[in-house]
């Protein structure tokens, strides 16, 4: 018996040997197969690195081959880098050119594609920058893979920098004022320019490309920034923008004239410096604007901010001082998908008419350590997948790791907004009502996502002087406000809103976010419903 099973596993080795000839590799002679043949690199930035793309080689066949060569089009010369299975290729042209690469049958290998390029490059007419990966072989002509990204010019606005040895770089600090400790606060970043050599002047974004900010630009004491209709912003990670405590802030963007709340033709956008379409909507890629000024002519109009850690964090620099209050007036604008607040508010003054904040970490709008703030025709909705997230937040406290300070929330006025969200209650009030701060607030004719009405006596239905005419949603089905898309930032309302504002409210009669006027049956937030 032990020599039949000797003899048989003799015989299935013998089986198994005689079908290869130890792999020897025949030259490829084609019949490859190919994931894609188009790679479309995402638009990227003159002179900055795309992200990596992947492609897979297929050999359907029976026989193990060697690819005499896979290279680049373009050979040493491409804009474009490859890595073929881990390999970074030959000798002095590596990332372009691969000889003799064995691939097995029925088996197959990854190629690794990256880019960096600069407009002069491209196309001149639709500034795509093209090659091809090309695998030879011995039957003919190679079989090709086509490479295109788009190259985008821009605008780059970074810190300075100085080498002071090999590859150790001094770079450009900025000088933000003093502490609450009446200390210098420095820090890494770009004071704008207005005769810059290659951005010309800088307290000036205009439409015509794109800006790139890498750390934080800096708009100094008696300095305005003004940033055109149609301007596009993007920040590196860990990047802003940074508006000093007697500086102003313009940001000048433009409704539609169509109408359309997807038409943003005219915003000007705040935005990351991913341009894949996998980054379109992830949470956190760039800092804040950090607001410090405290000047009453700062304006922000149209412009749509998403994607960064807080969208606007408005603070005196030293925070526990009796200092003027940081004084912000924001129009027809959205906050989208800040990973922690959309505005942050600290003992500051804000006005807000028609602004739509969505879907942050922690807060849409967070007014803390007192303040006075505004709201009229807003719309507040965080469907942020947390039990702890909120709409809107308001307190008048803020603690340290040595102590709890307070300042009086002058006043809080909501008047014709939403507040709504995923979770029970969308709206904390953190009232501390025995430290001898005032706490005001009032909302007026608006519609809240509030659940727990019965055991607070700070909220409706019980508190009539502080909530005049408002609706609480205390489920998903009362006063919904059946939003378009909430994945897709489309607050507006997808029917008709059966609740008819009273005739008397003078401020329910100026135009909507897309400048769509309020008439007949006012709705509740930014948006007016239109058939």
């Amino acid at each position: 018996m032990r020599k039949l099973l000797f003899l048989l596993f003799v015989g299935i080795a013998v089986t198994i040997t005689s079908c290869r000839n130890d792999f020897a590799f025949e030259p490829s002679t084609g019949g490859l197969e190919f994931s894609k043949d188009t790679v479309y690199l995402d638009t990227v930035f003159t002179n900055i690195g795309s992200s990596t793309y992947r492609l897979k080689v297929y050999n359907r066949s029976d026989k193990d081959i060697a690819i005499p060569k896979i290279q680049l089009g373009k050979g040493t010369n491409s804009k474009y880098r490859i890595m073929v299975d881990g390999m970074t290729g030959d000798t002095g042209a590596q990332g372009k050119i691969f000889s003799n690469v064995e691939l097995l049958a029925k088996d197959s290998l990854f190629i690794f594609i990256e880019v960096t390029s600069d407009v002069a490059s491209a196309n001149p007419t639709d500034f795509l920058y093209t090659d091809q990966i090309q695998f030879t072989n011995v039957s003919g002509a190679p079989q090709t893979v086509e490479l295109v990204t788009l190259i985008q010019d821009a605008y780059f606005i970074r810190p300075n920098r100085t080498e002071v040895s090999p590859n150790v770089y001094n770079y450009e600090q900025i000088n933000l004022g003093v502490d609450d400790a009446n200390q210098q606060v420095i820090s890494v970043g770009h004071t704008l320019d207005h005769l810059h050599p290659n951005n010309g002047d800088e307290y000036h974004w205009n439409n015509s490309k794109p800006y790139v900010v890498y750390g934080y630009a800096f708009v100094p004491n008696n300095e305005t920034l003004i940033v055109d209709a149609g301007a596009r912003i993007h920040f590196h990670a860990n990047s802003g923008l940074i508006v000093a405590k007697n500086a102003t802030l313009k940001i000048n963007g433009a409704a539609p004239s169509d109408h359309d709340p997807e038409n943003i033709t005219n915003e000007v956008v705040f935005e990351g410096d991913r341009l894949e379409p996998d980054f379109s909507d992830v949470p956190g890629q760039w800092g804040t604007i950090l607001f410090y000024s405290t000047r009453i002519d700062n304006t922000i109009n149209h412009l749509t901010l998403k994607n960064a850690t807080v969208g606007i964090l408005m603070q005196n620099l030293a925070l526990f001082s009796d200092e003027d209050k940081p004084n912000l007036t924001i129009t027809n604008s959205q906050f989208y998908n800040c990973s922690n607040i959309g505005i942050l508010a600290r003992k500051s003054i804000l006005t807000g008419n028609n602004v739509v904040i969505n879907t942050c970490g922690q807060a849409d709008f967070a007014g803390t350590f007192g303040g006075t703030y505004n709201f009229i025709h807003c719309t507040f909705n965080n469907n942020w997948n947390s039990s702890k997230q909120v709409a809107v937040l308001l307190n008048n406290y803020i603690d340290t790791d040595t102590a709890r300070y307070v300042s009086d929330l002058i006043a809080a006025n909501f008047n014709n907004c939403i507040v709504y969200g995923s979770n029970q209650n969308e709206l904390f009030l953190d009232v501390k009502t025995d430290l001898g701060v005032a706490f005001h607030c009032k909302f007026n004719h608006c519609l809240i996502k509030f659940n727990n009405i019965n055991n607070n006596a700070l909220y409706l239905p019980t508190n009539t002087t502080d909530f005049i005419g408002c609706y609480a949603a205390n489920n998903s089905t009362i006063y919904n406000p059946k939003f378009k898309n909430i994945a897709s930032n489309k607050l507006w309302l997808s029917e008709a809103w059966n609740i008819a504002m009273p005739s008397d409210i003078a401020y329910s009669t100026f135009a909507d976010i897309v400048n769509n006027p309020r008439t007949g049956t006012v709705a509740f937030g930014a948006y007016q419903f239109v058939p």
